[in-house]
């Protein structure tokens, strides 16, 4: 596996670190700003404003860019966007500020998968993007943690020049490891791009991606709260139980990114309908501990299981056009992030309690289910001018 393709996942820790710090942080963050734990928690909501906007936007605008000055650019970006948060005294500017850094972390994120397919063969991809796609694993794992323990020893602030550090050290990385030019070897036009999009079959793997992302979410988000209020469990073996969700996801995505490739359909079946089963399971028994916690670290597992195949899969399905399919993948995972925790709290609004969120859980993931059988049905029907995209995915 080539080093750049390392060196990408550190740049996805890097930035998912910052994704995902803010929830041990909002306490500090408020007191120091001056306002309500709420409205501190609106910057988690402004990250996401950004996500979804930013990967089809900069896929365009820089289209025709090197792609290794494409990444330098971002991520010199998003480390600027985190020196700026970290200096200023006003709840406005960090505002912004996390608005910017996830514009820009998504059109990194959109151009590194086309970067890391392309470096290696057509086998290979799943693999390539599982170590991408795991940079954000182990920010769950350890920058979320880590960036908490730097927040409440140092302040938050030292938590954000943490980020813009690592930030700094995965330029470097991608300067020293990065291919200069175009691996394709010409620029790609905008129109080749949206014809590539034409395809129903795209359209339904961003479907899939967004109902699979949201069945995962919507437990997830709420997971802290649900161990404590419906299992029982003390707060301090909240952290221990959400470690063993990351482990469980690191499995998962590992053993998905090297069945991506060669059985991509079949994995999505079992990750998809173990992510339904576990969720129901996880809903019915979420008031006994031990058989809660188990549940817990198949949801990782099952929930990750599918990230590579997800995120290989429109590849095969746009050719020679990857960049703006690949942005439209980004933005149908945070199409995912943003709608199922709003489910979910939605539900816990109606006073439905905390097993609701993972019976909604249940239902998206069935609803996915749905999603990729209509996608291997398209996919055995031969398209004009095409190969029949049952052999393109490994169906």
């Amino acid at each position: 596996m080539p080093r750049a393709v390392y060196v990408l996942g550190l740049a996805i820790f890097a930035q998912g670190t910052s994704e995902l710090m803010l929830a041990g942080l909002l306490p500090e963050m408020a007191a120091d700003l001056g306002v309500s734990v709420p409205r501190a928690g609106l910057l988690i909501s402004a990250f996401a404003i950004g996500m979804l906007a930013g990967a089809p936007v900069l896929a365009v605008l820089t289209l025709r860019w090197p792609r290794r000055r494409s990444l330098l650019a971002f991520l010199a970006a998003f480390a600027l966007t985190h020196a700026v948060g970290a200096l200023t005294p006003g709840y406005g500017v960090l505002f912004a500020t996390r608005i910017a850094g996830a514009f820009v972390y998504a059109g990194f994120w959109a151009v590194a998968a086309v970067v890391a397919v392309g470096l290696v063969p057509g086998g290979a991809r799943g693999r390539a993007m599982g170590i991408v796609a795991g940079g954000l694993t182990l920010a769950t794992i350890v920058g979320l943690p880590a960036g908490t323990v730097i927040g409440q020893h140092l302040g938050w602030r030292a938590a954000f020049w943490a980020v813009a550090a690592l930030s700094a050290l995965a330029m470097a990385g991608v300067a020293a490891t990065v291919p200069p030019g175009r691996p394709e070897g010409k620029a790609p036009r905008v129109r080749d791009e949206l014809r590539a999009l034409a395809r129903p079959q795209v359209w339904l793997t961003y479907a899939t991606t967004s109902l699979a992302t949201g069945a995962l979410l919507v437990t997830f988000g709420y997971l802290g709260a649900m161990l404590t209020g419906t299992t029982g469990l003390a707060e301090r073996w909240v952290p221990a139980v959400l470690a063993l969700y990351g482990v469980g996801a690191l499995i998962g995505i590992t053993a998905g990114g090297r069945t991506a490739d060669t059985r991509a359909v079949p994995t999505l079946y079992t990750g998809v309908a173990g992510l339904a089963v576990t969720s129901a399971a996880l809903a019915l028994t979420a008031g006994s501990p031990v058989p809660a916690v188990a549940l817990v670290f198949l949801l990782g597992g099952f929930g990750f299981a599918t990230n590579p195949t997800l995120n290989t899969r429109v590849f095969a399905l746009t050719g020679g056009a990857p960049t703006l399919a690949a942005a439209g993948n980004v933005a149908a995972f945070n199409v995912g992030i943003t709608a199922g925790p709003w489910l979910g709290g939605l539900a816990l609004d109606a006073g439905a309690g905390y097993r609701a969120t993972a019976w909604i859980g249940a239902v998206l993931a069935v609803a996915a289910l749905g999603t990729v059988a209509l996608g291997h049905a398209a996919g055995r029907r031969p398209v004009s001018g095409a190969a029949p995209a049952r052999q393109e995915v490994g169906a």
